[in-house]
């Protein structure tokens, strides 16, 4: 069997990572787990040592990109499974495994589960998002209207999730892929800081290559959610995630896309900010951040 390394990046996760690691070393005993702690303030790293992992400490909040990127360049095993701490194996790893291993197979990515037990449909499993998906995003109308064909199509909700299947986006918290398709890819673009599009840009490239990414419902793991970008304060999440996304829609979409998706973005946080107002500053300085940061690249900056 190829060698298997489990990268995990934590930021204060140690409620988290310690039932990860047991589930881990329960149905995948043969995968070598490498911790990567984007500087942590609890007691991640302590954690992470009571188990035979390889853990990478770092001394700032390197992005989850580019932690994975260090975990990937600390290990030489040819298939890396990447897992978020609030992730538990219920399953081995060799229905993935044998997967990636097919010619034209750059990942592979199992089924996740709610702490119930259904699966976590709109999420497991999503369509690379087009600018118009993006727009009812931000917009709020995949929110208000989640049955619109555009929400159904960008999130998978027209897949029959117990069929094994070629798919565009997974999530990056349940991911196999190969060594040679992270560096065809260029590896997970660490731009994306500190978190969210990472991952989606990652598929993207490997598909930009003509690399396939396959669904194998077999292999599955219980998912929290959200606990990583938790731990960010409040007042920055939002400001990220969609700083996150004009970066991803600068990369990837054409210019009158990617203009529109900058107006969207602008007005939505308009909407959100009259919807809040008198509620509180931070609300207030959050929306204005992110009014300023769509209008810069509106217009051509997109730092």
């Amino acid at each position: 069997m190829p060698r298997v390394a489990a990268i995990i990046v934590t930021y204060n996760s140690a409620d988290e990572l310690g039932p990860c690691l047991e589930a881990l070393g329960r149905y995948a005993p043969e995968v070598e787990p490498v911790v990567v702690d984007n500087n942590s303030s609890d007691s991640s790293r302590e954690i992470a040592l009571r188990y035979p992992v390889r853990l990478l400490s770092n001394s700032r909040n390197a992005g989850f990109a580019g932690a994975v990127n260090q975990g990937v360049r600390a290990t030489d095993a040819e298939y890396l499974l990447l897992l978020n701490p609030d992730t538990r194996l219920q399953t081995g790893i060799r229905p993935l495994l044998e997967a990636v291993s097919q010619p034209g197979t750059g990942a592979a990515a199992g089924l996740l589960s709610n702490p119930d037990g259904t699966p976590q449909t709109g999420f497991t499993v999503r369509r690379l998002p087009t600018a118009t998906a993006l727009i009812f995003e931000v917009l709020g109308i995949n929110l208000l209207f989640s049955k619109n064909s555009v929400n159904r199509h960008y999130r998978c909700l027209d897949l029959d999730l117990t069929r094994p299947c070629v798919v565009e986006q997974p999530a990056g918290a349940f991911l196999l892929f190969s060594r040679q398709a992270w560096l065809t890819a260029g590896g997970f673009d660490e731009r994306f800081w500190p978190v969210w599009f990472e991952d989606v840009d990652f598929c993207a490239a490997l598909q930009g290559n003509d690399l396939r990414i396959c669904f194998v419902p077999e292999c599955t793991a219980e998912h929290k959610g959200g606990h990583s970008v938790g731990a960010l304060p409040l007042k920055s999440r939002q400001k990220y995630w969609y700083v996150s996304l004009l970066k991803y829609g600068a990369k990837h979409y054409r210019t009158l896309a990617f203009r529109l998706l900058c107006a969207a973005v602008a007005v939505g946080s308009v909407l959100r900010f009259l919807r809040t107002a008198g509620q509180n500053q931070d609300a207030f300085e959050v929306q204005y951040a992110v009014f300023r940061h769509a209008l810069r690249c509106l217009v051509g900056r997109t730092e």
